[in-house]
């Protein structure tokens, strides 16, 4: 927060603490706290690996990244939710009426009283339909190539366009990869005969990844003041509602979520 440790702001800005993509440079007590919570990360996802291969499947690394991002905001003092603006966690009226803030963490700057994760990927119709079209493209690939990962391997290297700075690049792993896995493993065959089920099932992963992602940024990072994955909650939840499924018996293989 100090000295340079957060990237700086004008007014007007997100968060400093949300800025994930600014470097903090070399200082041993930014890079000590970078190290242990990696640390922290690592030895979380080799525990959760080791009791989830016993029990309900679930991809570990996305419960991870999302969790040590809760753990760091009580670790430093921050509001595990933050404050809501408008009328509560799912309101972003105040984002689109520009009410602002005076920012956390000690910057004498001002800041949106609501910060949508994606300004241009918030509104639940948009969110819903560029779900089932990734959530199509997941399944699609699942019956063309047999490959779970593909899909998610596109968006996540779509995701370097908006990295160099090309503006309302849609993000869609949280929604390719639940699709794909959805149709692995609840047909038999995403390849043969039942190759319209998978579809129709990756898309129906497609939007739950979206919507789950988009309900997730709303409750932890739209009114909070540091980073919370909403794709690592939405890849989380939905991988654990297909392993619930393969526990209920309800899915017709046996998937792998990477742990």
């Amino acid at each position: 927060k100090q000295d340079g440790a957060m990237p700086p702001q004008e007014d007007g800005g997100y968060h400093p603490g949300k800025d994930i993509a600014y470097a903090l440079g070399t200082r041993p007590d930014v890079l000590a706290v970078g190290g242990i919570f990696g640390i922290f990360g690592a030895i979380s996802n080799t525990l959760l690996g080791s009791l989830v291969a016993t029990a309900v499947a679930f991809d570990t690394i996305a419960f991870t990244v999302f969790f040590s991002a809760l753990v760091h905001r009580i670790v430093f003092g921050y509001s595990l939710f933050g404050s809501p603006g408008g009328s509560g966690y799912f309101d972003m009226t105040p984002f689109e009426n520009g009410e602002e803030v005076a920012a956390d963490g000690g910057s004498e700057v001002m800041r949106p009283a609501v910060e949508p994760w994606l300004p241009h990927q918030y509104k639940w119709g948009n969110v819903a339909f560029i779900g089932l079209v990734a959530g199509l493209l997941g399944g699609f690939l699942v019956i063309t190539t047999g490959s779970m990962f593909l899909g998610f391997g596109i968006s996540a290297a779509s995701l370097t366009f908006l990295n160099l700075g090309v503006e309302k690049i849609p993000v869609t792993h949280h929604m390719t990869l639940p699709a794909s896995a959805g149709a692995s493993a609840l047909v038999a065959d995403p390849t043969g005969s039942s190759q319209v089920v998978a579809i129709l099932i990756a898309a129906v992963f497609g939007m739950a990844g979206a919507l789950v992602g988009e309900a997730g940024q709303r409750v932890f990072y739209a009114h909070g003041d540091t980073h919370v994955d909403p794709p690592a909650f939405a890849i989380f939840v939905c991988t654990l509602l297909i392993g619930i499924l393969g526990v209920a018996g309800v899915t017709q293989r046996a998937l792998f979520v990477p742990f």
